[in-house]
């Protein structure tokens, strides 16, 4: 079966972009806004719209395979592609995507994906967000192709075996860290609450004391709350680099003692802190957080330690995995390029005994999770991010719903 055409539409996505050296440089949130310059290239505000890109391709038959293109809410940030906005980047995908694909027989998800990676603009490869995009697209045009689901396809190709299962799902709180906890518990989310601690002063506390009375907290509500008494979720806190700009970022052992007293906090309930500095550059964040991992397994603290910044790309999450640097790394699906890469990632970091974290961003949308739902479904991570918004319900419920779908059709075949 060809591709007949290739059609694109601009979107928004269920976030913001935010500009994350602004936010640490002390712009003040004003509501839902944030007041102040923004420092980052491409930014016209602090926060502005998040913005995405549909890419629908057209086949023989009739049907329409597509994807969305996305990037994070911090692009710009950590290594990261640049600001992502439809008016740019549409031209760029006619022009150079187009002519490869359209007219072009549907072969295999890998290679077509392959053909993707390898076009080339000015020397350069081509923005992570049409890559994701585009390689969402391919996959549902071989799976529509096939007459199979997304999540079989990835299984096939990779030659894997899945015993098919729910996956634990991480929900986000955005700075609504206390009601949107709520909602989390009530709804039974595996892993939460994520918490955006981005600022020192206001979120985390210089000695780190407003971080710890909050995990206090949340420990004490989820007890309060909880249906059943065994309901017991993950605490996965984001710190974003203020432990190190609190502590010092290769201060080590005044990291490890607040680790240990964020664990008295979360207790009875197990701890991940993720991003506990920003060493400014890949191979520093690597080594400061392999130091810090493995004086907190040194010391038996019972917090892991989980990689995001500078562990953008395959290659960087392949680094970080070998020279263990965190207990588990993020990948971050829109920061991968195609998706092709983040089946690859969760391979290997299974195959590293590293635990594998299948993330991505509140600025996605609804196509971009559900696609996601497909391949971890297939690769089987240890978490998976409810994506896209902060609203915690919304972007539960795509990434929940996808998933039961999934395991009863699952079900249904194997009857």
């Amino acid at each position: 079966m060809k591709i007949t055409k290739l059609i694109c539409s601009k979107g928004r996505t269920g976030f913001f972009f935010d500009d994350q050296r602004a936010i640490k440089g002390g712009a003040k949130a004003d509501g839902s806004a944030y007041i102040g310059a923004p420092v980052t290239d491409g930014f016209t505000a602090v926060r502005q719209a998040g913005e995405s890109i549909s890419v629908m391709l057209v086949l023989e038959d009739g049907q329409v395979a597509y994807g969305d293109c996305a990037a994070v809410q911090y692009s710009g940030a950590g290594g990261r592609d640049p600001l992502f906005l439809a008016a740019d980047f549409i031209p760029v995908i006619e022009k150079e995507v187009a002519p490869v694909f359209v007219g072009k027989e549907i072969s295999s998800f890998r290679q077509m994906c392959e053909e993707l990676e390898a076009i080339q603009v000015d020397g350069s490869r081509l923005h992570t967000a049409i890559r994701y995009g585009v390689s969402q697209a391919i996959l549902d045009a071989v799976a529509k192709s096939q007459k199979k689901m997304m999540c079989e396809v990835i299984a096939d190709e990779y030659g894997l075996k899945p015993e098919y299962r729910q996956i634990p799902i991480f929900t986000q709180s955005g700075d609504s860290r206390y009601d949107n906890s709520d909602k989390m518990i009530m709804k039974g989310a595996d892993v939460l609450p994520h918490a955006l601690i981005n600022n020192v002063d206001t979120k985390l506390g210089k000695n780190g004391e407003i971080l710890e009375e909050y995990v206090k907290w949340l420990a004490g509500r989820i007890q309060q709350l909880r249906h059943t008494e065994d309901y017991n979720p993950v605490l996965h806190i984001d710190v974003y680099g203020t432990m190190g700009m609190a502590f010092g970022v290769n201060n080590y052992e005044a990291m490890a003692d607040y680790l240990a007293r964020l664990e008295e906090a979360a207790k009875p309930f197990k701890l991940r802190i993720e991003g506990p500095m920003d060493a400014e550059e890949r191979e520093a964040q690597m080594k400061a957080l392999a130091a810090l991992t493995a004086l907190v397994d040194e010391r038996e603290i019972n917090v892991e330690i989980v990689a995001d910044e500078w562990c953008n790309t395959l290659e960087d999450i392949k680094y970080f995995a070998d020279n263990k640097a965190g207990h588990m790394v993020q990948i971050k699906t829109p920061d991968l390029g195609g998706i092709n890469n983040i089946a690859e990632a969760v391979i290997y970091c299974k195959e590293k005994g590293i635990g594998a974290y299948q993330g991505g961003t509140c600025n996605e949308t609804d196509r971009s999770a559900q696609v996601c739902v497909n391949v971890a479904m297939a690769t089987q991570p240890d978490q998976i991010l409810a994506k896209p918004g902060m609203g915690v319900d919304e972007g539960y419920m795509i990434v929940y719903n996808e998933m039961q779908r999934i395991l009863a059709c699952m079900e249904a075949k194997n009857a």
